[in-house]
This record gives C-alpha cells, structure tokens and sequence, in this order.
C-alpha cells in the first residue's frame, strides 16, 4: 500500500511555486497535503507527504534507539496511519510535523510493549523450564505476564537490572557485565539470585 502510494513520488508532487527574487521556489505546505488527502485520498500529496516525512521519521526512531529496519518499517507505518487519520488532523492544535511525530511515537510505545510482553513470556518459560506441561492453560497469558512483573518489582535493584537487560533487553551475560561495570561472575550471581525470588513468587503458576 505504502509503496503504490508512494510510487513516482517525484512525478506525482505537486509542489506549490511562490515567485521570488525572479526564481520560482517549491513551498512545501504539510497543512494543505494531509487536507487534500482527507478531501479526495489524494495521491499526489500523499506521496510528496511521504518523500519529505518519511525519511525524518525513520531517523527520529533510530536516534530514539531502534534499528535502522524497524525504524524504516516503522516510518512507513506511521505515514500510512496519516493516509488512514488524515481527516483527524486538526492544524489549530498542533503541526503536521508535531502531529505526525506523535503518531510515530505512539507506534514506537506499541511496538515497544509486544516487545516487553513477548519477553516476559520468556522469563516466565526460562522460569517453568522444568515444570510439567499444562494442557489446558489456567491463566492467560496477558494475566501471567502481569504476574511477572509484578513479581519483578520485589527484586532488588542490582537484580531488576540485571534481569532487565538479560531478558527483556536481550543482551548477553557478557554485555551485561561490561554495561554495568561488574565481574560476570556478580552478572550470573544476581541472576541466579533473581530467578530464585521469581519462582518462589509464580509457583502457583506453574
């Protein structure tokens, strides 16, 4: 969709002119696009829309931390929002840009909870490892990712953030160590130590 929308964005824009200094300068007039899309779905200004937002929406997410492809997937997800939201644009309330970075931001907050959710659902398994298999599950998985965190927040600080980069940020025992400035010795003693209180306090779900 994005890509049709976008194609021969070039060929499509239709970049308004102002006369100055005896030149002719395109003026670029998000207000006026994202209207002409709520208007009639104008491709045109859609495209010329994505050629300008496109790239600097990518390198917002990838200043904020995210991968150089997910920021570029995210970019476009966040212009074909706008293709979708235009008719909800209200430019006495805020800039097409601040509008457009806020649905970007929104979608980084989302992409960033599947994230989370999905490695809680790792801390619980590395925790039920050795547990029998349940046929018929007794708590959702949403209910026991809450159980997960909730049992996290009575780890020490030292072990929170230990499990914190380890599972739900990924990085290895070894990166672990050097981002905090300790022995990986301490790195697996404080894990051993956390998972040990998170057992004790998610047994009944296992």
């Amino acid at each position: 969709m994005v890509a049709a929308l976008a194609l021969r964005a070039d060929e499509m824009r239709r970049a308004r002119t102002v006369a100055q200094r005896g030149r002719f300068v395109s003026v670029f007039d998000p207000n006026a696009l994202i209207a002409a899309i709520a208007r009639s779905g104008d491709r045109a200004a859609f495209a010329e829309l994505f050629d300008h937002f496109a790239p600097r929406v990518k390198g917002i997410l990838m200043k904020a931390g995210a991968p150089a492809d997910l920021a570029e997937d995210m970019a476009q997800e966040t212009l074909l929002a706008v293709w979708r939201k235009a008719a909800l644009f209200d430019p006495g309330k805020a800039s097409a840009g601040t509008w457009i970075a806020t649905i970007a931001r929104n979608l980084r907050i989302d992409v960033a909870r599947r994230e989370t959710r999905s490695r809680l659902s790792e801390v619980y398994e590395i925790l039920d490892e050795d547990g029998p298999e349940q046929p018929d599950d007794a708590v959702s998985g949403a209910q026991r990712d809450a159980r997960v965190r909730a049992a996290m927040t009575g780890l020490s600080p030292d072990q929170y953030r230990v499990i914190e980069l380890a599972f739900l940020e990924g990085f290895t025992h070894q990166d672990v160590a050097q981002r905090l400035a300790i022995p990986l010795g301490t790195v697996k003693s404080r894990l051993r130590l956390a998972l040990s209180h998170l057992r004790g306090k998610l047994e009944d779900l296992r």
